[in-house]
């Protein structure tokens, strides 16, 4: 596949690009629905867009700039060596978790500004990121990165010479990684908007995006095992790592979240 969508004159609109820019259109029109839905000013969701935006950009680019692919490409030892390089995101590399905790950062900051709860805009933005993703990772199809081993399997994917990893270049069909992830993202985009709907009386602010703190980095746990070129800490790849980081807090916040409600029995649970 073409990593160009289409060219104006010099001006080259890449798949990677425009995939990553649906995806955040999509989760931010389910943000103003789950805020509409949950009494609050949809208003707030496009104002607070850019600054989420661009921070999540600076720490997803930042992740997988400071990584250490297996490889030995693309990561730090690549960067520091291409500075100029570190700008070129079109071409690829921007890491979820990076993302995920700059668009956290804008959030807060926004909120704070903003007077708002910043628990339940989690909340509100949590089930619209799993969308993005789920769009997102077709990017990575179109630039031929995030694959797995090689397969025979009738669904795996050609990747062409130039794009195999070390060793690999006698291989030419391998795991499709990205549409494993895409496929799981898309599955928890849609529970989560029943979840937070169904069980909305019993859940408190922050519930819902603890729950994606758990329910993604379970999935992208397995998920990476599948990675050839997965940057490494020990024994673990680093993404998994982050994985076992982020279930912890997904976890304590939801006990510390309910016991909080056991505490005061007289508090009224708000609506999620």
């Amino acid at each position: 596949m073409n990593p160009i969508a289409f060219q104006i004159g010099p001006f080259a609109v890449r798949w990677y690009g425009l995939l990553i820019v649906t995806g955040i259109l999509a989760a931010a029109y389910i943000a103003t629905r789950e805020a509409r839905r949950r009494g609050e000013d949809p208003e707030h969701v496009w104002n607070g867009l850019i600054l989420c935006l661009v921070l999540g950009i600076v720490g997803a680019r930042l992740y997988h700039v400071f990584s250490s692919p297996a490889d030995g490409s693309l990561g730090w030892w690549y960067y520091r060596q291409n500075p100029i390089a570190i700008l070129k995101i079109w071409e690829g590399g921007l890491a979820i978790y990076g993302a995920v905790a700059g668009g956290a950062l804008g959030l807060w900051i926004y909120t704070r500004w903003a007077k708002l709860k910043f628990l339940r805009w989690t909340d509100i933005a949590a089930p619209g990121v799993l969308l993005a993703q789920a769009i997102g990772r077709w990017g990575n199809f179109a630039n031929q990165e995030l694959y797995g081993p090689p397969t025979d399997l009738p669904w795996g994917i050609y990747i062409a010479p130039e794009r195999r990893l070390p060793g690999l270049e006698n291989y030419e069909r391998f795991h499709p990684v990205f549409l494993y992830e895409s496929l799981f993202c898309l599955l928890g985009f849609i529970l989560f908007m029943v979840f937070a709907r169904k069980w909305a009386p019993r859940l408190r602010d922050g519930d819902v995006f603890f729950a994606y703190l758990i329910y993604y980095p379970f999935g992208r746990f397995f998920i990476e095992m599948l990675r050839p070129d997965a940057w490494r800490l020990g024994g673990l790849a680093a993404a998994q790592v982050f994985a076992i980081i982020a279930i912890v807090i997904g976890a304590a916040g939801i006990v510390i979240n309910h016991r909080r409600r056991l505490a005061a029995p007289s508090e009224p649970a708000s609506e999620s």
